[in-house]
């Protein structure tokens, strides 16, 4: 499965200038942890200080807004971010406008979550 792109949804979001978001099709297909310590690669986030803890709410939250924002990647999507916990955590996630406008584009139940 590919990611939504731009040409595929005819709408543009941008995460930043000049990169679009990336959309997983599918909540189902974000089989992420939901629980131990993960560590993004140095592409996704450049600090040396790339682990975060599933147990502490503030570090997962932190670890999705850095994977929805610097992707590039669905594999990263499905690698790194749970469908479910996506849905739960949605609403606190500080998400540029971009990125938020993407995924609820495609995935209209978050919205709502």
């Amino acid at each position: 499965m590919q990611a939504v792109s731009p040409t595929m949804t005819g709408v543009a979001h941008l995460a930043r200038p000049g990169r679009p978001a990336v959309v997983a099709r599918t909540l189902a297909e974000l089989r992420g942890p939901t629980r131990g310590v993960v560590e993004l690669p140095v592409r996704l986030m450049w600090c040396a200080d790339r682990a975060f803890d599933l147990a502490d709410p503030d570090q997962l939250l932190w670890l999705y807004e850095n994977v929805l924002r610097e992707t590039t990647s669905v594999d990263d999507l499905r690698r790194l971010v749970n469908g479910r916990t996506l849905r739960r955590v949605w609403q606190l996630l500080n998400l540029p406008r971009g990125v938020r406008l993407a995924w609820e584009s495609r995935h209209q139940g978050l919205r709502s979550a």
